[in-house]
């Protein structure tokens, strides 16, 4: 078994490990991504919702480029930076609607092994269907489903944080 290390010593290199930007090696990716943000902008949730969404994966997947592209996000709509910073304690944080609290444990559902039993359980999608009309939740699905498209790109290429989004090889 191999055990990773990082020191907090250790410079972080401010260059992407993946020196050619896998949307240039790989041009039909950028109709898929096209897709993909149309899809999610169809207007049936709130685009601070799909940030707070994408911000709180980025978080557990430990990838600070995603982190630091879906604050930017949000602080470009003018959300606080209580809500911002308490993304990642959202279920005890005050600042969050009962829609979003529906949102944000859809994503942390999907992406977090579930100790027994589905992932996503039927009160869990009850809550959320609650909240979101069903064109809203199929597209609340996707928007999960895009952050999850794009976290191998994170974290195997590991585009340089703060970076343009359009921009981080460079």
């Amino acid at each position: 078994m191999t055990t990773r290390t990082h020191s907090i010593t250790t410079g972080t290199p401010m260059a992407p490990r993946m020196s050619d930007d896998p949307a240039l090696l790989v041009p039909e990716l950028a109709e898929v991504s096209a897709a993909l943000f149309k899809v999610t902008g169809n207007g049936s949730v709130p685009r601070t919702t799909i940030s707070l969404v994408q911000l709180r994966a980025g978080q557990i997947v430990a990838s600070t480029y995603l982190a630091v592209l879906h604050t930017g996000f949000l602080r470009k709509a003018g959300e606080s930076d209580e809500r911002i910073t308490s993304v990642a304690t959202w279920q005890d944080s005050p600042y969050f609607t009962g829609a979003e609290r529906a949102a944000l444990a859809l994503v942390e559902a999907v992406l977090q092994p579930a100790g027994e039993g589905e992932r996503v359980t039927d009160a869990l999608y009850a809550e959320a269907a609650r909240h979101y009309e069903p064109k809203a939740l199929a597209t609340l699905m996707f928007a999960i489903g895009q952050v999850n498209f794009f976290i191998p790109v994170a974290l195997i290429a590991k585009p340089v944080p703060g970076r343009p989004f359009n921009a981080p090889w460079n």
